[in-house]
């Protein structure tokens, strides 16, 4: 599953620097999740970091990109290898 981010961000920017795939961008009204980017933080912490970090809880689960958690590691070895070569 990747996250997505609602209109209810209010640009508070703290979460773009958190995601450790770089999958958050500032989009026109408000920061948005690229989810062929998001491993929910699979492969680096715990739990996703910028939902752990919201100021305003506007950081759900994307509902039309629903993946596992075996999903979520294979995604992690494909960025992290895209990012070795």
């Amino acid at each position: 599953m990747a996250l997505m981010i609602t209109d209810e961000c209010i640009n508070c920017d703290v979460c773009e620097p958190e995601c450790p795939n770089q999958a958050i961008s500032m989009g026109e009204e408000h920061y948005e999740i690229e989810p062929s980017k998001c491993t929910e933080c699979v492969g680096h912490f715990d739990e996703p970091q910028c939902v752990a970090i919201c100021p305003v809880a506007c950081i759900p689960v994307d509902p039309a990109h629903k993946e596992d958690r075996e999903t979520l590691w294979q995604k992690f070895e494909r960025l992290r290898a895209a990012q070795s070569a």
